[in-house]
């Protein structure tokens, strides 16, 4: 196919419309997300999550022996650093993680240790406490 006929002809310029700027000209040619989100969905599969880890007997006897001695000192309101499991929301699994506070009470109804800023952690999900304070 030849172009001769239409190669040499001036270029058309609008009188009605402003000449399109250099930017917007780029942005058509800028790629296209056919599949939006598709990146987000990517990042949140490679995300890694934890297992709950299962207590052997004697861990669980160890860690009911430190328990009752953060109840008999509770008035004390003893600074802790509490290792606990926290379910992520999206997927299966979710993240160990380290809570440094002053413990109010032990809730042995609601199973749950209660820091003086009102936050509660289920004991069920605790796999280490550490006593700050000099006992």
């Amino acid at each position: 196919m030849s172009y001769e006929d239409i190669i040499h002809l001036p270029h058309h310029v609008s009188a009605k419309r402003a000449p399109m700027s250099i930017y917007d000209r780029a942005a058509q040619f800028a790629p296209f997300a056919a599949l939006t989100g598709h990146d987000a969905i990517i990042r949140e599969t490679a995300r890694q999550v934890d297992a709950p880890i299962e207590l052997t007997e004697s861990r669980r006897e160890e860690l009911n022996r430190q328990l009752q001695m953060l109840s008999d000192r509770i008035e004390e309101t003893p600074q802790v650093v509490i290792t606990h499991y926290i379910p992520d929301d999206r997927k299966p699994g979710g993240a160990y993680v380290l809570t440094t506070a002053h413990l109010k009470k032990i809730d042995d109804y609601a199973h749950a240790l209660i820091l003086t800023d009102g936050t509660g952690i289920d004991v069920d999900t605790v796999i280490q406490v550490e006593f700050v304070d000099e006992w």
